[in-house]
């Protein structure tokens, strides 16, 4: 069983996380300049073995498609052409980056900190796989 990694996806930087061997956790993986994310995610796949790719899907309040899905649209696309073997999945990722601001207000993280590049992309990127992680699996304790 390979691992799931997902992505939130951005115009200029893209927060990646992924799950462990066993698919229980989530863990941050560094941030990629977009532009960067293919050979990333070649060279990670390289070195382990991926089933599925989640890539947060925009939406708005009224559940309709944003904006953003102008570019991420054509990055899905070239995933899957680059990926045909892997899963491509879209996954709702709305309120995700501000879950992530909360989230690292109430860890206690430094304003500065905070306000690094990148940061607040791998934590929603984490809770965009936690959140598809948990909506996966059943009462009974099995993957549906």
């Amino acid at each position: 069983m390979g691992r799931i990694l997902a992505i939130d996806y951005g115009r200029k930087r893209s927060g990646v996380a992924v799950t462990d061997m066993l698919r229980i956790a989530a863990n941050v993986l560094p941030t990629q300049r977009s532009c960067d994310l293919i050979g990333f995610l070649k060279d990670y796949t390289s070195r382990e073995s991926v089933d599925v790719i989640v890539v947060g899907l925009p939406k708005t309040m009224r559940g309709e498609p944003s904006e953003s899905m102008r570019y991420i649209t054509p990055f899905v696309s070239a995933l899957r052409k680059q990926f045909p073997d892997v899963r491509i999945e879209m996954y709702d990722e709305r309120f995700t980056s501000s879950i992530a601001h909360r989230e690292m207000i109430a860890g206690g993280m430094k304003k500065s900190d905070r306000q690094r590049k990148g940061v607040a992309d791998g934590m929603a990127a984490t809770i965009i796989l936690t959140d598809y992680l948990n909506s996966r699996y059943c009462d009974s304790g099995s993957w549906k």
